[in-house]
C-alpha cells in the first residue's frame, strides 16, 4: 500500500491564522494561501481567516481552532524580521515550537507558514504574488496533509 496526499480538496475546511504584525507582508501571505486553496477546489465559504496580534499568539489560537473539530487543516501565517535585539530569536523559536506542538498533539495538520527573515526585502519577496509565495506553499502543504490524513483514517482504521 502506498498513500500520498493530493491537492484536490473540494469540501475540505481550512483555517488560516494570520498575524497583523508586519501586515504588509502577512496580507500577501494570506492572498497567496487563499489563491492556492481556490486552485485546490476549497470553496471560499470553507476558509476561515482568524487575525491575531502577532506571531507569538498563533500557536494558542491554532490549538483552540484544532480543538473545535471543525477544520481539516490549519495554516499559520506570520512574519518575524530580525532586528537589533534578541526579540527575534525568542519569538521565532517560541512560535515555531508552539506550532509544532499543536501539529503533533492535534488530529489535524497544522502547517508552519511563518516567515523568519533577516530583512523586509526578504519578507516582501516571499509574500509577493506568484508561485514563490510562501503563504500559497503553506496552504498547498496543508491540503496535501489534510487529504493524506483522511486517507490514513479511511484505510488504516481498525
Amino acid at each position: 500500500m502506498e498513500l500520498e496526499g493530493s491537492h484536490a480538496a473540494s469540501g475540505y475546511r481550512i483555517a488560516l491564522i494570520a498575524s497583523r504584525f508586519n501586515d504588509g507582508v502577512t496580507t500577501g501571505l494570506v492572498r497567496g494561501a487563499r489563491g492556492a486553496l481556490a486552485t485546490c477546489g476549497v470553496a471560499d465559504d470553507d476558509v476561515t481567516l482568524v487575525w491575531v496580534p502577532g506571531a507569538f499568539e498563533i500557536p494558542a489560537t491554532a490549538r483552540r481552532l484544532a480543538g473545535t473539530g471543525r477544520f481539516d487543516a490549519i495554516v499559520c501565517l506570520g512574519c518575524v524580521i530580525k532586528g537589533d535585539t534578541m526579540h527575534f530569536e525568542y519569538i521565532a523559536s517560541a512560535t515555531s515550537q508552539g506550532i509544532m506542538n499543536v501539529s503533533v498533539e492535534s488530529e489535524i495538520p497544522v502547517v508552519f507558514g511563518v516567515l523568519t527573515v533577516l530583512t523586509v526585502e526578504q519578507a516582501m519577496a516571499r509574500a509577493a504574488d506568484g508561485p514563490e509565495n510562501k503563504g500559497g506553499e503553506a496552504a498547498l502543504a496543508a491540503v496535501e496533509m489534510a487529504t493524506l490524513h483522511r486517507q490514513l483514517a479511511e484505510r488504516l482504521a481498525p
